[in-house]
């Protein structure tokens, strides 16, 4: 059982694989990289403005206390000056304790310092990472279109594609079903000549009744030309013989007339 869940498994990662890998654009995965870097500058240029902010904060206590410090020293002068060794003394361990703290800020002052000036190095390098990795994305994001454009047009002059695929199936199933309906056409019209089938409509004949309404039409052609003949031999006689008639009518005129002597 374990195998076959196993397998199924494996299947179902390779489809989806596949179908990730079909729908991916790498465009837009190296847009997404791009502005992930984009995120991660903006972090690391924040956390500068912040080290920078705690920076100057800890400058203002530092000039504060330096104050504190300094007044302190004038008043214990003042009051050892006057006699009042007592204030003065109290003057100064104030003034030493203020002294302990501006060392303690100081060195916080620095190690703070120090940290502006890496987060700073870091930013600017990964500045120039994030610019020569755009420049890099659009070059290749060009040149990933421009080879795309490529295949589509070498895929539609060579009938590859998935569009000119589906119009070449198209066009064949058509020209197999013009083929099959002519087969089919000519097939009813053998059955229909030979008999085997009945036409409804009376127009269809076998071959006999064909041959002889050929015959029988042939016949009357021959009949209808032979009377036609007879019709003009006739017509030439009685021609003929009105023509004799006339000429012996004609010369009998002539033997009746009188003549006369010219003496």
């Amino acid at each position: 059982m374990s195998g076959v869940m196993k397998r199924m498994g494996m299947i179902f990662r390779a489809k989806a694989n596949k179908a990730l890998d079909r729908a991916e654009d790498p465009r837009e995965t190296l847009d997404y990289s791009y502005q992930k870097q984009l995120e991660l500058l903006q972090k690391v240029r924040r956390g500068v403005a912040d080290v920078a902010t705690s920076r100057k904060r800890l400058e203002l206590q530092l000039g504060q206390l330096q104050s504190q410090s300094t007044k302190l020293e004038e008043q214990g002068r003042k009051a050892l000056a006057l006699g009042r060794e007592d204030l003065a003394r109290e003057a100064l361990t104030r003034r030493a304790a203020l002294q302990q703290q501006v060392s303690d800020l100081q060195t916080q002052h620095q190690t703070l310092q120090g940290e502006e000036e890496k987060l700073t190095l870091a930013s600017q390098r990964l500045q120039a990472k994030v610019d020569a990795f755009r420049t890099k994305k659009e070059t290749i994001k060009a040149t990933y279109t421009a080879a795309q454009a490529q295949t589509r047009i070498g895929e539609a002059f060579s009938g590859i594609s998935e569009e000119m695929g589906d119009v070449g199936l198209a066009i064949q199933r058509a020209e197999d079903k013009t083929a099959q309906m002519q087969a089919r056409a000519g097939a009813i019209d053998e059955l229909l000549a030979s008999g085997a089938l009945d036409d409804p409509t009376g127009m269809a004949k076998d071959d006999l009744t064909a041959e002889l309404d050929r015959l029988s039409g042939g016949s009357d052609v021959e009949l209808e030309l032979q009377r036609m003949k007879a019709e003009l031999a006739g017509g030439g006689e009685r021609q003929a013989i009105e023509g004799g008639a006339g000429q012996q009518a004609q010369q009998a005129h002539h033997q009746d007339r009188p003549r006369f002597d010219k003496s």
